[in-house]
């Protein structure tokens, strides 16, 4: 580094912008400066003759405030001629470069504080030779009539630095305003020599293409001559720099991968072909920038490169169980295909689908199965995508076409066989873009996606290796050939039990480490977390349990950085006090046994829930009018019902006069939610009875089960769902069709042990294990109708 001609700078510095001109160390110049301007001047006078010259980048059209460049060149005033009228010349001798520090006064003028830029030096042999080819351009250019100050030759002869010569010849060389503030701010020698050439040699081919024959017609040689020139006058200074053209140095890369072996024969013929049409177009063509691209995708895609299977059963194991609990179904299947892979070498991947409600695990388990298989993991949202060529990629005729997202993301992970999640698959879209559901048909059938192809690839792509999981909260909207295609795993969602047991191994373990309390860590005491999981959040995940587990601990952690004294163990009390008061309480206890309410069981999107039945009867033209966002099966179900109540009010001790000259209103709660489905048509039936006789349905019984004219009572779905929300909502008894008893071995021994599930095959029995009895020989229809469930056999 050599030493600054200035040994200290004042701590502030007056400040003069140029619109149009960037101003160069190592040079003398004039400068006119208006009477507006005078007290800039005095006020450099006064700081040792120095002024800061910097260039304006831009101007606000609204404030119209100029924004300077960083970069500047401070001055020392040699000489000032003031004129009569106001203002004077200037002469300043450019020293040295300044960075901007900051500004302290805007007005009148600007005062900033600056830093000195040292100057470097490049004396190597490569500099000097292009020193020489420098001068050697710019006497090409005078002679093809580029006009120079006179003493240019003289004063460029006796610079022997590069940095100097680069910056005086920036000076006579016709440049924008932001080309000379860019090789101002390069502080390379070297660099800006390179920027000076390139310059100068651009300036060479102008004056030549005006030399040249005119006419349209000749226009489209001169340019195509010049651009041939100019690269061979770049690949001339990069031999002299020992330096490679990128453009080589790429395909010679492209090559190599391609014959390397690493892709199949079909794709390889297709790639050298490619390869070799991009060796022979020009590279400022816009038919390069799009075959390159091509090019790179065949390159980088892994035909053939995958990782290897830890094909170790006990491993995989540990690794589900410390990840997630219980989920025995889904961690069996995983088993069972590590199992399987390690008797047979190849095999396809399976399709496999979660379905459940949201915050139980789906994503995270694609996670843990990609860890436990030794796999790279890669994940895509399908919800809301329309396009189906988010799946099978564009044409390359398109204008920015580029491959879908499956052979993007397979691309972006570098292996042949990822665990590839798709999320969503249940939400998506469809319009005049094409339908991606039906996109995903080949993609999902391990029978045909080992030839899978891609519209911008052009060239079969093997995904049988590929172990493709979807996740989904229903299956009703998903088209059943996309369903077909997939093996469907179900998580119903989790018990209190369940729930307090991933709490407390796994949620509160990670939050304790998202929230810096490593040092401090908490314990929580089981009653606490059950009273978070039965008082704060109602949900079959545990997505919002873990909000209230990091809710707690951020307050800890405040306590923690203030100073206090945080608390060590959390318990009961401390919960209300820190969550504030309860926000759900238990609908069946906060309820007493009425006449014409009955609770019914429902399944949603987001697990099991529970429903309220009303039934009001009033003078009128018999009526019915059902409200509560009723959907089109569910009106139909209540219409069943009252015809079935009507068809056998004697069976029922229904008075036959009460249906004249009565209005019957129906109605749901909650009416803000749409509901829909046949489940709810024995509910509804029982709340007609119940209102028509008179007598009080137990509040703490739900049922569930589709009614027909007939008084079958036909099976449901989502039974587990519906016993575990039964169960959140504090309901004891829970009616189900008979036909469901095999479902009822899919719940959990705990659950079964806590409440009574009845089975029931006709409309009486849910009437005699619903309402209250009306005389004392009443209860002994209940006994007579009772089925209590028999636990099943240990093991099934």
């Amino acid at each position: 580094m050599t030493g600054h001609p200035l040994d200290v700078l004042p701590p502030e510095v007056p400040v003069y912008s140029l619109p149009d001109q960037v101003v160069f160390p190592h040079r003398s110049f004039p400068l006119f400066v208006g009477k507006e301007h005078m007290g800039m001047v005095e006020e450099a006078l006064r700081s040792e003759r120095l002024l800061v010259i910097l260039a304006i980048l831009a101007v606000d059209p609204i404030t119209g405030r100029e924004q300077f460049a960083r970069v500047g060149t401070i001055c020392r005033i040699n000489q000032v001629l003031r004129f009569p009228e106001g203002g004077c010349k200037i002469m300043l001798e450019g020293l040295s470069r300044v960075r901007l520090i900051s500004t302290r006064q805007i007005t009148p003028f600007v005062m900033a504080s600056v830093s000195l830029i040292a100057e470097r030096e490049n004396r190597s042999s490569v500099a000097q030779a292009l020193m020489q080819s420098i001068v050697a351009l710019l006497r090409v250019a005078q002679s093809l009539g580029q006009e120079f100050p006179e003493d240019v030759n003289h004063v460029i002869g006796r610079i022997d630095d590069p940095g100097k010569l680069a910056d005086t010849l920036a000076v006579y060389l016709n440049l924008e305003v932001k080309d000379q503030q860019r090789l101002l701010e390069t502080l390379d020698p070297l660099e800006r020599l390179k920027d000076v050439y390139l310059f100068l040699t651009a300036e060479i081919q102008k004056l030549q293409s005006k030399k040249a024959p005119g006419g349209e017609r000749s226009r489209q040689t001169v340019r195509s001559q010049k651009e041939n020139l100019l690269r061979e006058q770049l690949k001339h200074i990069q031999n002299q720099l020992g330096e490679e053209d990128p453009q080589q140095s790429e395909l010679r890369q492209f090559r190599s991968v391609v014959r390397g072996g690493k892709m199949p024969e079909v794709v390889r013929s297709v790639a050298e072909k490619e390869l070799a049409r991009l060796e022979r177009i020009n590279p400022s063509s816009p038919e390069y920038t799009v075959t390159r691209t091509y090019v790179e995708y065949l390159c980088n895609t892994p035909w053939l490169r995958g990782t290897t299977d830890v094909l170790d059963i006990q491993r995989a194991q540990q690794i589900l169980d410390e990840d997630h609990y219980d989920l025995v179904e889904i961690k069996e299947r995983i088993l069972e295909f590590l199992a399987v892979h390690t008797l047979k070498a190849s095999l396809k991947g399976p399709i496999l689908c979660f379905v459940g409600p949201p915050g139980v695990g789906k994503t995270s388990l694609g996670r843990s199965i990609a860890r436990s298989l030794g796999r790279k993991f890669i994940r895509i949202s399908l919800g809301g995508m329309k396009d189906e060529a988010e799946i099978r990629g564009h044409r390359r005729t398109y204008i920015g076409a580029m491959p879908g997202r499956i052979i993007q993301e397979i691309c972006r992970a570098g292996s042949n066989n990822p665990v590839f999640m798709l999320d969503e698959v249940d939400k998506i879209g469809q319009d005049f873009r094409g339908d991606p559901a039906a996109a995903l048909l080949e993609v999902l059938d391990p029978e045909q996606n080992d030839t899978f192809t891609d519209h911008y690839l052009d060239v079969p792509f093997d995904l049988s290796h590929v172990m493709f999981i979807t996740t989904a909260n229903v299956m009703d909207t998903v088209p059943p050939p996309l369903r077909d295609r997939m093996e469907v795993l179900r998580l119903p969602g989790y018990s209190d039990e369940e729930k307090l047991q991933i709490v407390l191994k796994y949620l509160v373990p990670k939050q304790i480490v998202e929230n810096g309390l490593e040092r401090h860590p908490l314990r929580f005491e089981e009653d606490a977390v059950l009273k978070i999981i039965k008082n704060y959040t109602r949900e079959a995940g545990v997505r919002n349990i873990d909000r209230q587990i990091a809710s707690v601990c951020r307050k800890v952690a405040k306590k923690v950085a203030q100073g206090g004294t945080a608390p060590v163990v959390i318990t009961s009390d401390q919960v209300e006090k820190m969550l504030g008061p309860r926000k759900f309480f238990s609908d069946v206890a906060a309820e007493e046994d009425r006449i014409g309410v009955v609770t019914g069981l429902a399944w949603t999107e987001s697990g099991g829930d529970i429903i309220f039945v009303e039934v009001s009867a009033m003078a009128g033209r018999k009526d019915l009018t059902l409200t509560g966002s009723l959907g089109g099966v569910m009106q139909e179900s209540a219409k069943t019902a009252l015809s079935y109540v009507r068809a056998h009010h004697v069976e029922f001790g229904v008075n036959a006069g009460m249906f004249e000259n009565t209005d019957i209103h129906i109605h749901v709660p909650s009416g803000a939610i749409p509901k829909d489905g046949p489940s709810a048509g024995v509910t509804i039936a029982t709340a007609l009875i119940s209102l028509l006789t008179g007598r009080a349905a137990r509040r703490n019984v739900a049922m569930t089960g589709e009614l027909t004219l007939s008084g079958r009572i036909l099976p449901i779905g989502g039974v587990k769902e519906k016993v575990l929300a039964a169960r959140r909502a504090g309901v004891t008894t829970v009616l189900l069709p008979e036909r469901n008893r095999e479902h009822i071995k899919e719940l959990d021994e705990h659950i079964r042990n806590k409440m009574t599930i009845i089975l029931v095959d006709s409309l009486s029995e849910v009437i005699a294990h619903t309402l209250l009895p009306e005389t004392e020989d009443e209860p002994r229809l209940y006994e007579k109708h009772q089925r209590l469930v028999i636990d099943p056999p240990s093991g099934s």
